[in-house]
């Protein structure tokens, strides 16, 4: 969907019907507005604000301990799931659940830095929604793959100066998600498409969109 605006209106428009999977996406606040579905933050989004604010925004003598204990336990929390599989599912969930602690510990505790206390209210914020990629194995801790797979639209927009008219928006949005759907089902969207107005041209009605061919969908 390309739309002049990235706030909540235009997430409304685009998830027409309620979304029943598990949205995971950066901590824009647009996002807030799909609603009725589980969800994961993006923690990388969340390790690069550390490090930005420790760059950039001159926090005072109590920051390095907030970093430090949000940093430990993000990365534990990473190689936790990196281990599924490797140990017990008693010691998988042990080890989750006092991931959860700690996460409460640092939440509730009184952080002196104000840097820390303005990110201590987005980890509140967005509580139920850091640590969902534990016990969702299908789910990321990051948003990578949706930035990689949007990507492509983003370069041949630039390439093109943009969109000069309604129709070309429509028309691009209608292009891109019928060449990314087909690419992500395992099909080479030109050759698919090529066959698909061939069939048109004989029979007067394109087919419809192949099945999946990936074998892990």
């Amino acid at each position: 969907m390309i739309d002049r605006s990235r706030g909540s209106p235009t997430l409304r428009k685009f998830f027409i019907d309620e979304f029943d999977g598990t949205l995971v996406t950066d901590f824009w606040g647009a996002y807030n507005a799909v609603t009725g579905t589980a969800a994961q933050k993006c923690l990388a989004h969340l390790l690069r604000e550390l490090k930005h604010t420790e760059k950039y925004k001159s926090p005072g003598d109590h920051w390095p301990q907030f970093r430090k204990t949000l940093k430990r336990l993000i990365r534990d929390a990473i190689r936790l799931r990196q281990s599924h599989g490797e140990v017990s599912a008693e010691t998988y969930a042990s080890r989750r659940d006092r991931l959860h602690s700690r996460l409460d510990q640092l939440i509730a505790a009184e952080w002196e830095d104000k840097h820390g206390r303005r990110l201590v209210k987005r980890l509140k914020r967005h509580r139920r929604e850091l640590l969902t990629f534990l016990d969702q194995l299908d789910v990321p801790f990051d948003n990578n793959h949706a930035e990689r797979e949007i990507r492509p639209a983003i370069i041949m927009r630039k390439n093109s100066f943009g969109n000069r008219s309604e129709r070309g928006v429509e028309t691009q949005q209608v292009l891109m998600t019928v060449l990314r759907t087909l690419k992500q089902r395992g099909h080479q969207p030109l050759e698919t498409l090529l066959s698909a107005l061939a069939t048109c041209l004989q029979t007067g009605q394109l087919p419809p969109l192949p099945q999946n061919l990936t074998p892990d969908e």
